[in-house]
């Protein structure tokens, strides 16, 4: 039994090793190439420019988004034990519910509906994918928090609502490009077609998020491997860099400064490592 577990223990390490190797040897491919032929793609898509059977693709597109959160799954993959594993599916069931909530009831987000397929749809409502989609943003919202914090992350007064902010923040980027190409629309307009009340919901998840990550790892752990990893948060520089460019496309001023102050961000800790270029 006991010679069972070391073999798993190895394995996993085996598997660890070879994970990290394929991203730090491939960062400007992950981190830079497929969010810039992604921008491509979802504009030629949204103007007709491509063939239908490319045309926002699901497939095309949830390969795409796979590939690009390698980095963050490699850089947090030795710290998930039987503890993250539980608050991590605890995350996973709440993103479900809230945006079942949301696409049925209104609530938190405001009436809305998906016009692009993102993959196969649980109850014929919400994306199976989703997680993928939307945890990321909340745990790289929480890691770029701990940088910005310093010491102070360890209170979780001043911790909770910078993470829910930046969390926020994102969805500013997000949001109004996503609507941009048809992903989902609102029944109500207001910031870039996104209503205000959006933003109120995706407060309340963001604490959630930020709760259950809390949970998820000891602080200090993830404090020292955000600062020791140095891809990480390329998945970040990859969502920048997609989202950014789509608003710059179809002129959102406010999401593409918004978008500039999280590259500006990402510069300061050196979270990108321009000679890996």
């Amino acid at each position: 039994m006991a010679d069972t577990g070391w073999r798993r223990f190895s394995d996993r390490q085996v598997a660890e090793r070879r994970l990290d190797r394929l991203v730090a040897d491939n960062r400007f491919t992950i981190a830079v190439v497929f969010p810039l032929m992604g921008a491509i793609l979802l504009v030629a898509s949204a103007e007709g420019s491509l063939p239908d059977v490319l045309a926002f693709n699901p497939w095309l597109i949830l390969c795409g988004v796979f590939v690009m959160r390698l980095p963050l799954v490699s850089g947090l993959a030795p710290l998930v034990d039987r503890r993250a594993g539980t608050a991590l599916l605890a995350l996973v069931a709440y993103t479900y519910a809230i945006e079942y909530a949301g696409a049925t009831m209104g609530i938190p987000y405001g009436e809305f509906s998906y016009g692009i397929s993102l993959g196969p749809m649980l109850l014929g409502t919400i994306p199976y994918a989703l997680p993928l989609f939307f945890i990321p943003l909340v745990v790289n919202s929480y890691l770029l928090g701990l940088l910005l914090l310093g010491d102070r992350a360890g209170q979780a007064l001043v911790r909770l609502p910078v993470v829910a902010g930046i969390v926020v923040a994102v969805d500013l980027i997000l949001d109004p490009a996503a609507v941009a190409l048809g992903f989902w629309q609102f029944a109500d307009g207001g910031y870039y077609g996104v209503p205000l009340a959006n933003y109120a919901g995706w407060i309340g998840s963001a604490v959630v998020g930020t709760v259950l990550i809390d949970l998820a790892f000891r602080r200090y752990d993830l404090l020292e491997r955000v600062r020791t990893c140095p891809y990480v948060l390329d998945d970040l520089v990859s969502f920048v860099l997609l989202w950014g460019l789509i608003n710059v496309f179809y002129g959102a001023v406010i999401p593409v400064a918004v978008a500039l102050c999280f590259a500006g961000a990402l510069l300061r800790f050196s979270r990108f490592d321009f000679a890996v270029l």
